[in-house]
């Protein structure tokens, strides 16, 4: 799945954008190159009639919409940073404030539940903010028939999951809808969490990424699209492997404690995966990003079920990973931060950011070549989160 994939109107008609004609003797990769920025530089459009599964998978499609649709009615600069969370100042101080919708389906899986998720996934896009999580929302909606007993399963899980976070769940809103117009239980969390201590120090957002920094993740990819995949029993494969979800909060407190004023950026890669964080990272800085295919840590099973599947790893959710761009002279001592956390065992430096290519991610093969690696293309891995 590359950025060709999405260009093809523009390489084929070999057009040019106004001002900016082609050079005569380019080589075929500059002429690909220039083909794939003037394509992104053209304004957001959604162009389908109905809203697809596509829409929904956090890849080329959703940006489309968020950008086209939702920041364009709603200008705010919080919002227009496209941030896990928006940053906002309150009598002197930072808050992040940011919400989170789960349909994942199972409700059950193993390694966790929506209940978990829906804690998880909130708490954690406080964190890769920078800030301290403090208290969450949690809005319920339940299908006509749904068991009760399911609902006091992911209500205890949710309150485990809050605890052990140490977040309070404050307020929330239930709602009931008819037997057949929804798919059980769905669940959305919004969260407030205070920037103090490191993550008060830090400016973290694609503004401060540099030319020479490190690209980590905090550990193996994929553990969970994999999961949720599997427990739903269309495949007929089994693999010994269970969903990361956990709250990322005391992790990401260790990084930026450890490299005070050297993280640059940090975002959980959840739909869409690595692949596509790297992407908005690139993006949004103008810089490139080189991942080195071999340094990129995803266990046998999950590069198992994924080579069956058909599709990337590195396009597959995770719930309990994040992406870091930090200073590469740090890049060291931000390795063994995360490695010295539970959650950042297996942690791994996996690329470089780069003046060039502007805005693309290129990926350094095992085999010693490169090619570019698109942000997700389509929904491959529906309802995942």
């Amino acid at each position: 799945m590359t950025t060709e994939d999405t260009a093809t109107d523009d390489m084929t008609t070999g057009n040019t954008a106004p001002g900016r004609p082609m050079a005569p003797h380019a080589s075929r990769e500059e002429q690909v190159l220039q083909r794939i920025e003037r394509a992104r530089r053209r304004k957001p459009r959604v162009k389908e009639d109905r809203i697809t599964l596509a829409h929904g998978a956090g890849g080329k499609a959703t940006q489309t919409l968020v950008e086209a649709l939702f920041v364009e009615a709603f200008r705010h600069p919080a919002l227009e940073a496209l941030d896990d969370g928006a940053v906002l100042s309150l009598d002197g101080g930072r808050l992040v404030f940011t919400t989170d919708s789960h349909v994942v389906s199972p409700l059950f899986f193993p390694g966790g539940d929506i209940g978990e998720l829906a804690v998880n996934g909130t708490v954690n896009d406080l964190a890769v903010c920078g800030a301290r999580p403090l208290y969450l929302s949690a809005g319920f909606v339940l299908e006509e028939g749904f068991p009760v007993d399911d609902l006091r399963r992911i209500v205890a899980s949710m309150a485990d999951a809050a605890a052990r976070a140490d977040v309070s769940i404050v307020t929330g809103d239930t709602k009931v809808v008819e037997r057949g117009k929804a798919d059980g239980c769905f669940i959305t969390t919004s969260g407030i969490g205070v920037l103090d201590g490191a993550g008060a120090r830090a400016e973290l957002g694609a503004s401060a990424v540099r030319a020479g920094d490190a690209v980590l993740v905090s550990g193996p990819i994929g553990d969970h699209g994999v999961t949720v995949m599997l427990a739903r029993g269309e495949l007929d494969l089994e693999a010994d492997v269970t969903s990361d979800t956990a709250a990322l909060h005391g992790l990401t407190a260790a990084l930026l404690g450890a490299v005070p004023g050297g993280v640059r950026m940090m975002r959980d890669a959840t739909r869409g995966g690595v692949a596509t964080v790297l992407n908005e990272i690139a993006g949004a800085s103008g810089l490139g990003v080189v991942l080195d295919e071999e340094a990129v840590p995803v266990r046998p099973a999950v590069e198992g079920a994924c080579e069956l599947l058909g599709i990337e790893p590195l396009y597959v959710a995770c719930e309990g990973r994040f992406v870091a761009v930090v200073d590469g002279a740090r890049a060291d001592a931000a390795l063994g931060a995360l490695r010295g956390h539970p959650l950042g065992a297996d942690a791994a430096i996996v690329g470089t950011v780069r003046d060039d290519p502007p805005g693309l991610v290129l990926l350094r093969t095992a085999f010693g070549g490169t090619r570019i690696v698109d942000m997700l293309v389509g929904d491959p891995l529906p309802r995942i989160c």
